[in-house]
């Protein structure tokens, strides 16, 4: 690997999350992940615990809450997060619930932000906003909510929801989170060049499965 393919890596959260994913599916998630040095691996919350004990310290584990609709109660959040806790994740990426969100119901929003905040203190919180459903203006008043609530990050999007990052987006963010919130961007990068562009634009983190295996097939010539 060059000097760029490492920058690259180490902002990436390799991620799988279909599922279908077994164990062993996952298992080489976490070998790739520590081998190509990225930041974590993002996986289901159903096998973090196994994660935490296969990667020791040698990986981050970020986990998923709410996922992928965001329509959970915010109980149902709040027990997701302390569990994934108990068993090890280092990071967690939580859905917002985008119905309410869209109802002009901010309060509700952004007291489950920060009831999901409390129920991980010390661990990385990111918030998914998926920006597919979002105009603009809900994009810029989540950039606020997330400010409020004390999360890390703001992030793009799940995956599932038909449509991912785009410049545009992490660039609105860029320009809108408040200070000490960093940005990931999910969904649909499919390139080095994607993935250099996103973080020129101001993410941090970039959620995808594609650069590791891009990495791999360069590796085979």
């Amino acid at each position: 690997m060059d000097e760029r393919e490492k920058r690259i890596l180490a902002h990436c959260d390799h991620t799988l999350l279909k599922q279908e994913a077994s164990w062993d599916d996952v298992r080489a998630v976490l070998d790739d992940a520590v081998k190509y040095g990225t930041a974590s691996a993002c996986i289901s919350p159903c096998y973090v615990k196994q994660a935490k004990e296969y990667a020791g310290d040698r990986l981050k584990i970020c986990t998923v809450i709410g996922f992928p609709n965001g329509t959970h109660t915010t109980a149902a959040k709040v027990f997701e997060t302390e569990d994934a806790v108990r068993n090890g994740a280092d990071e967690i990426d939580m859905v917002i619930n985008i119905g309410r969100l869209k109802a002009g119901e901010t309060e509700a929003v952004l007291g489950e932000v920060k009831a999901v905040r409390a129920a991980c203190p010390g661990k990385v919180l990111k918030v998914i906003i998926e920006t597919c459903l979002l105009t603009d203006e809900e994009k810029v008043l989540m950039c606020r909510i997330v400010t409020e609530a004390g999360a890390d990050y703001i992030k793009t999007s799940t995956g599932f929801a038909g449509g991912g990052a785009t410049p545009h987006d992490v660039a609105l963010f860029a320009e809108h989170v408040g200070p000490g919130v960093k940005i990931k961007a999910a969904g649909g990068i499919s390139s080095l060049d994607d993935a250099e562009e996103f973080l020129r634009l101001g993410a941090d983190r970039l959620g995808t499965s594609r650069i590791v295996k891009i990495i791999k097939e360069m590796e085979k010539g």
